[in-house]
């Protein structure tokens, strides 16, 4: 991992972290995890900007050798937020180093998206009461790209990128779906197909899934 992650009460405190710990020990000691998704949005030919109902979405497959979901579907930009950097400069960051993205693109293009935030408790040793206590919030950024721009994978972390629309994007939220995506992308996607009018208000258990992508403690 080899990234630093601010220990704090609250976001707000993120500038000055009671101690610094290793990323891969954070949930191991239940603290709260911060970090960055973007949904890679392609407008339609018509380039309206509140069509997002016929947008694209690019999305990444992550390499087989990954320590953790290998071979799953992706977001084509995510990562945690270690310390010393702004929300923005990890979001350029980010972008650069997993997918190709130059920085003035990014720039251009990113619109803040506001925040899903999720617990869950798992790990090889959770019957025993053993696991671990992930307590996360997940800034969400969308990104709206060119037509003709392509990702590229730069950090080993992707086998490859490609485009889906939205009806798919839709149908991979089925948990049976034969395709799984990572599970911390879901909530980021079902914002964002709610935010896009994708989700009607009169879907079944509409209230319910909105309190649910903000359940955790987001602090």
């Amino acid at each position: 991992r080899d990234e630093m992650y601010p220990v704090v009460e609250t976001f707000d405190e993120v500038s000055n972290p009671v101690f610094l710990i290793e990323r891969a020990a954070s949930s191991l000691l239940g603290v709260l995890e911060y970090g960055v998704h973007i949904n890679g949005i392609v407008l339609p030919e018509n380039g309206n900007v509140m069509d997002r109902k016929n947008a694209k979405m690019w999305m990444a497959r992550r390499a087989k050798t990954k320590s953790k979901f290998p071979g799953y579907l992706d977001h084509i930009v995510a990562g945690g937020q270690p310390a010393g950097l702004s929300l923005i400069e990890n979001v350029v960051k980010e972008c650069l180093e997993e997918a190709g993205i130059p920085p003035e693109l990014t720039k251009k293009g990113i619109q803040p998206a506001g925040a899903i935030s999720y617990e869950s408790y798992g790990g090889k040793f959770k019957d025993d009461g053993e696991g671990v206590m992930s307590r996360v919030v997940l800034f969400c950024f969308d990104l709206i790209l060119p037509n003709d721009f392509v990702p590229t994978a730069h950090d080993g972390e992707v086998d490859y990128f490609f485009q889906w629309e939205m009806r798919d994007i839709a149908k991979s939220m089925d948990p049976k779906y034969e395709d799984p995506i990572k599970p911390n992308c879901y909530p980021v996607i079902i914002d964002f197909l709610i935010r896009s009018g994708c989700i009607s208000p009169d879907s079944p258990k509409y209230l319910d899934v909105l309190r649910t992508l903000r359940s955790g403690s987001c602090m």
